[in-house]
């Protein structure tokens, strides 16, 4: 097994604790993500500066831990379409954009009726 440089270990660690840090997000945040996905993928493509306009401070690295998860469950795809980025310490770094998947789709509609459904009975 190759030795690793006190600077490999570092920045090891560092990323270690980076994903500890993304597994402790508490679910109220991933349930915020899932949430504006679904509404901005309704609505046609979107990136990760259509969803940091409306969602409030997440953890570093969160957001991208959250849409890679969604990716990965099949509920969102990539167009094949690069934006630049528009926060400000990215420098304007190219980043994804994305559309629901048909299973994203039906999700979406599935939550939007249960949300009607919901409104109807409190009113």
């Amino acid at each position: 097994m190759p030795r690793l440089t006190v600077a490999e270990r570092l920045a090891s660690a560092d990323k270690n604790l980076l994903l500890d840090e993304i597994v402790r997000q508490s679910e109220w945040s991933q349930f915020l993500v899932e949430q504006a996905v679904l509404l901005y993928g309704r609505r046609g493509p979107f990136s990760c500066n259509d969803l940091r306009d409306v969602l409030p401070e997440l953890g570093h690295g969160f957001l991208g831990a959250a849409i890679n998860a969604l990716r990965t469950g099949g509920v969102i795809e990539h167009t094949g379409v690069m934006v630049p980025s528009t926060q400000a310490n990215t420098r304007g770094h190219r980043i994804a954009v994305w559309q629901l998947t048909p299973r994203g789709l039906a999700i979406a509609a599935e939550r939007s009726i249960r949300a009607r459904t919901q409104q109807g009975r409190a009113a």
